[in-house]
């Protein structure tokens, strides 16, 4: 269908979250603007009430065994599609998780919640969002070394006649610039009319994003924003009527919000930066790391593939949806007395919702079940029904194993049984006993699972060797999508304005 700014192709798939309709999109929303509040209130400054940071640094953070990114939900962030989680953001910090050997825990922002505050609070450990390093930010903050530069632009609809090549044209002809009244943008347009430039400026709420902004300014719903250039770049690839105006920002730093007192989780940080992005010399432009590069193309040069997914007239509502299959595993897990959403975690983390898939040890299907510990014929595992039917089966074995325990020990050791087998679990259980530590606390098995990667232990062990990492990893990461994906469906009831209850904690 066409109409005068778009062409619509056909939606192929569900879309998910708050900005889920950008699915394997490019860069298209700046989350600059990541102190905004979902009611849409202006309040002067960034609202900042937490300013004394907790003592957490990356000590604290390697014993804990996760890092926890402080993020907006968004298409150059984080985001779900197909239940898998994607993001520019996402992806740079959970490279340095995987270097560092920690799991990695997503805290999208709320309704209400002040990023600054979750992290001085020591709910997140650094806020990575497309940040730049504004004054205003480091009264309350550290910055990490940058690892992007980016400009501010104006953007112009193509119906404004004649566009202004100068700052000084935009003020001469009173072009309303739209604005968050939090974002980087608001901001630098005051210091511009503290030098003298008068522009006119037309605050919006702080719901607004700059993907939504620009759309509007397409469909000439205002006549001029501002967005980074390389933002402006992905979204002009799919959105028709958009015109780049002058610069009035040049080589803004982007780089990752941390604790001022995280000095040592700084250098960590700054370590695995520096091998990504550096400054060249003089006249040159950074240099980057291949891995980087990739995640540049995918988020912010490839634009044109989120016309395959994006319909500009659908709103960015939260839809509720985690995956394709999550009404089939809500029907079973709740046959079940099971919580849906840690089956759609366990199915995440198995195979990203992937029916087909066949592990080296022959694990097959959605939840990767072993044939020899399910009741059905091998073939029909790879049937999602029946192999989601059979991971719930076989975790809630588990679960009812455990049941004398509670709620947060008995998922744990479910989870680590799932992934490692009961023999292991049992050893890692007799190995707390001898060490004079009580067996039903998982932070003690978990430690006991760690040890029985050398051979001091295993040698007595009744199952021998055992990969304990990567089953604490394992629990722990399925943790943290649970979390991650409940914060979610909250955001996204919020959203609606939906008043069912929500989805009930397990490991708050």
């Amino acid at each position: 269908m066409q109409n005068k700014k778009y062409y619509f192709p056909k939606i192929r798939y569900m879309l998910v979250g708050a900005l889920s309709v950008l699915l394997m999109s490019t860069g298209c929303v700046n989350t600059d603007d990541i102190d905004q509040f979902v009611d849409g209130s202006a309040a002067e400054g960034l609202d900042v009430s937490v300013t004394e940071p907790i003592d957490r640094d990356y000590a604290e953070i390697k014993q804990d065994g996760t890092i926890k990114m402080i993020t907006r939900y968004s298409s150059n962030t984080y985001f779900l599609h197909q239940g898998i989680e994607w993001g520019f953001e996402y992806e740079l910090v959970r490279k340095f998780a995987r270097e560092h050997d920690l799991a990695l825990e997503v805290i999208v922002i709320g309704p209400n919640e002040n990023p600054y505050d979750l992290l001085n609070s020591g709910k997140g450990d650094l806020i990575a969002a497309n940040y730049t390093a504004t004054e205003e930010r480091k009264k309350y903050v550290k910055f990490t070394r940058p690892y992007n530069l980016v400009n501010q632009v104006l953007v112009f609809s193509d119906e404004v006649e004649d566009p202004p090549k100068t700052i000084e044209e935009v003020a001469e002809r009173d072009i309303p610039i739209t604005v968050r009244r939090n974002s980087s943008y608001y901001y630098r347009i005051q210091n511009l009319k503290d030098q003298g430039t008068n522009l006119e400026t037309h605050e919006v709420p702080n719901t607004k994003d700059t993907e939504s902004l620009l759309f509007e300014i397409s469909n000439n719903t205002h006549p001029a924003t501002v967005a980074d250039d390389n933002i402006f770049n992905a979204s002009n690839k799919y959105m028709q009527g958009l015109l780049k105006g002058p610069t009035i920002a040049e080589n803004d730093t982007i780089a990752w919000a941390i604790r001022k007192n995280a000095t040592d989780l700084e250098t960590e940080l700054n370590r695995f930066l520096y091998k990504h992005f550096r400054f060249g010399k003089v006249g040159e432009s950074p240099k980057r790391s291949t891995f980087l590069n990739v995640l540049r193309k995918r988020y912010f040069e490839s634009g044109q593939q989120i016309a395959e997914y994006y319909n500009p007239e659908r709103s960015s509502r939260g839809s509720g949806v985690i995956s394709p299959y999550d009404d089939l595993i809500k029907e079973v897990a709740d046959s079940a007395e099971v919580d849906w959403l840690l089956i759609a975690s366990i199915a995440a983390q198995e195979t990203k919702f992937n029916p087909n898939s066949k592990s080296w040890a022959g694990a097959v299907g959605l939840m990767q079940v072993m044939p020899r510990f399910s009741k059905v014929p091998t073939e029909k595992l790879y049937d999602a029904e029946t192999n989601i039917k059979e991971g719930v089966r076989i975790i809630k074995e588990h679960l009812d194993h455990y049941s004398y325990m509670d709620s947060t020990n008995k998922w744990s050791f479910a989870l680590a049984t799932y992934n490692a087998g009961p023999g292991h679990i049992a050893d890692a259980r007799r190995l707390a006993v001898d060490q004079n530590k009580d067996p039903n606390k998982w932070e003690n098995v978990e430690d006991a699972l760690l040890k029985l990667m050398h051979r001091k232990y295993y040698k007595d062990a009744r199952y021998g060797f055992c990969r304990g990492i990567e089953t604490v990893r394992y629990v722990k990461e399925i943790k943290n999508r649970y979390k991650t994906y409940k914060s979610i469906l909250t955001m996204a009831d919020h959203n609606k304005k939906a008043t069912g209850p929500g989805v009930m904690g397990l490991f708050n």
